[in-house]
């Protein structure tokens, strides 16, 4: 008797299966589904001293320091091409008592610039560093140069250093990449 209601049972759950779910599925809706992932990541930092706008042994202002990073993130032709929306966020901590402005450049393979993007820092002191916090939105259109880029170049321009400026310059960022795949 046991074998006999077995039986029908997995009999019973196979005829379930089979005809439960099938009938009214319709696979052409699976073209239509549409995945759309968030990826964050830092993008750069940096801390640069006071004293790195002064030149002892010259005694001459540098009023622009650079920098260049790799950002190969972008090259994957897949991402290009789902890329819908980014947002760069930076967030600056100044403790030197100038005011800056800070250019963020993307550069193509060609040494073309594809987009570029500025803000001014406020002045701070030792004693009571200032925050400043930058967001940039880019969508539509200017999504292309930044997928055109490999390269980020920072530029940093202080009006004017002396051998007594004290205090730093801190960024962290990170940017958050919208895909729809």
């Amino acid at each position: 008797m046991k074998k006999e209601l077995n039986l029908l049972y997995s009999f019973l759950v196979l005829l379930f299966l089979f005809t439960g779910c099938i009938k009214d599925t319709d696979f052409d809706q699976a073209e239509a589904i549409a995945l759309r992932p968030t990826i964050e990541l830092n993008l750069i930092h940096f801390n640069v001293e006071a004293g790195s706008f002064y030149d002892q042994t010259t005694a001459t202002e540098i009023l622009t320091i650079r920098d260049t990073t790799e950002i190969r993130f972008l090259d994957d032709e897949e991402i290009q091409e789902g890329l819908k929306k980014v947002d760069f966020y930076f967030k600056f901590t100044n403790s030197i008592p100038r005011d800056f402005l800070v250019d963020f450049r993307f550069i193509s393979e060609m040494n073309d610039t594809t987009y570029v993007s500025h803000t001014p820092v406020a002045s701070g002191t030792i004693q009571d560093p200032v925050m400043t916090e930058f967001i940039d939105i880019v969508e539509g259109e200017a999504i292309i140069g930044l997928t055109m880029a490999n390269r980020l170049v920072v530029s940093i321009t202080i009006p004017s250093a002396d051998e007594n400026l004290d205090g730093s310059l801190n960024l962290q960022s990170k940017t958050t990449y919208y895909l729809e795949l």
